[in-house]
């Protein structure tokens, strides 16, 4: 079977790996793919932002089965394009996709079927910003509404900030057109957690959970990013918890969606707030999340296109999936300035050495490969990811790969799952 990967970061690198493990596998494409991808792919030239492109790079590749990494390709509708034509491709519809596509949409979801979710108010004009705050206390998360490549929230101190933030945003001066309406917000307090599941459009089955960083600094300090690291552990939640997630928020959600009419198949990645009042939604995203595919796959023993099969063919099952009970962690490592401006060019020395360590996998985000070197090539650039029997031998691992790559002006947190530690 030949399989066709759209995207160019960690998390489609992470996906090549995987589905290079499976025995039905012969050839695996990805477009437009970066540097260390190409190494375990066949890479094709593709504008994610086009539907044109996406749509050219099919047909000319004819894959059995196609798999769309970020979300921009989702939101363009081209699940739908590929569909109409009969070409088998994993993920939701365009009408499906709002749930992230939208900010607005899915609080005003949430709250017609009743899952747990922050308070909030959607406003389309300062005016309604104005009319807003006094029912907020500080500090208020103020989010743009469309896709911001996870750098659209912003969690203002106090009501002026927040209206100052709103101001830039509705301007179009900081997001453009995906800060022409924003969401207003409480701020919870509590741990993220990354709880995934794929559905077929009526059946879930959930992945083992995760927890992302999103701050740029250490102490989760600093503005938010794509994602600065990652872990996953068999005690990350229960299954009493892992039980309740999927019956009073994953399953609900697709539910819902089914009875809307805009069916969801594909991943449903639930971004939640464990907060003292229980679970509550802070997200959605309708693809893998990136960093948290990295470690999530790394403790996969079963086979990724079997699940993907199951979910496009309608036949979801709790034994899709077979895990380990070792842990797993990804850290990384970024340019210096991300995730505002950054130069990009820089040489990545200690790859072979790093890669050569037991239970390490780099996956490449941000690289490019000219004469058998690799070099930087955009914000986050490397997603170091390690396997081990537990989360302090996870860690411990992976820092120590982490501290044998270089670059210039490399950034990375020297903290990632510390709290988990700490606990």
């Amino acid at each position: 079977m030949k399989v066709l990967v759209f995207g160019s970061g960690g998390r489609e690198h992470a996906l090549v790996w995987k589905l290079r493990q499976s025995p039905r596998v012969s050839k695996v494409y990805c477009a437009p793919g970066n540097g260390g991808i190409c190494r375990q792919a066949e890479c094709a030239l593709a504008d994610v932002k086009s539907l044109d492109s996406l749509l050219s790079v099919a047909r000319q590749l004819k894959p059995d089965l196609t798999i769309v990494g970020p979300e921009l390709p989702l939101t363009l509708g081209v699940v739908d394009e590929f569909t109409t034509r009969g070409w088998p491709i994993f993920g939701p519809t365009k009408a499906a996709a709002r749930l992230e596509s939208s900010k607005s949409f899915a609080k005003s979801f949430l709250q017609r079927h009743h899952i747990p979710t922050a308070h909030y108010a959607i406003c389309n004009s300062m005016d309604d910003v104005i009319d807003a705050l006094p029912h907020f206390s500080p500090p208020v998360v103020v989010k743009a509404d469309g896709l911001a490549a996870g750098k659209g929230v912003v969690i203002a101190k106090s009501k002026e900030e927040a209206a100052s933030v709103a101001t830039e945003m509705l301007s179009g001066r900081m997001l453009g057109e995906a800060g022409s309406r924003v969401v207003l917000e409480e701020c919870l307090e509590g741990d993220e957690l990354s709880f995934l599941v794929f559905s077929d459009g009526e059946r879930v089955a959930p992945l083992v959970a995760a927890q992302d960083h999103k701050r740029v600094g250490d102490g989760d300090t600093g503005p938010n990013t794509g994602g600065m690291g990652a872990y996953s552990t068999a005690n990350l939640i229960d299954d009493q918890m892992r039980d309740w997630l999927v019956n009073h928020i994953a399953r609900p959600v697709v539910t819902g969606m089914k009875d809307e009419g805009s069916e969801f198949k594909g991943v449903l990645y639930c971004g939640l707030m464990m907060t003292a009042r229980g679970p509550m939604v802070l997200e959605f995203n309708c693809r893998f999340g990136d960093p948290e595919t990295q470690p999530i796959l790394m403790r996969l023993d079963s086979d990724l296109l079997e699940a993907i099969e199951a979910s496009i063919e309608g036949r979801v099952s709790d034994g899709d999936f077979r895990w380990s009970s070792e842990a797993s962690v990804c850290v990384v490592m970024s340019s210096g300035g991300y995730p505002g401006t950054y130069d990009t060019g820089k040489k990545i020395v200690g790859l072979e050495e790093a890669s050569r360590m037991e239970g390490i996998n780099i996956f490449h985000a941000g690289t490019t490969e000219r004469d058998g070197a690799f070099y930087t090539s955009g914000g986050r650039v490397l997603g170091v990811t390690a396997r081990a029997a537990d989360l302090p031998a996870a860690v411990k691992r992976c820092y120590q790969a982490v501290f044998s790559i270089g670059f210039e002006g490399a950034h990375y947190r020297t903290d990632i799952a510390a709290r988990a530690l700490q606990k």
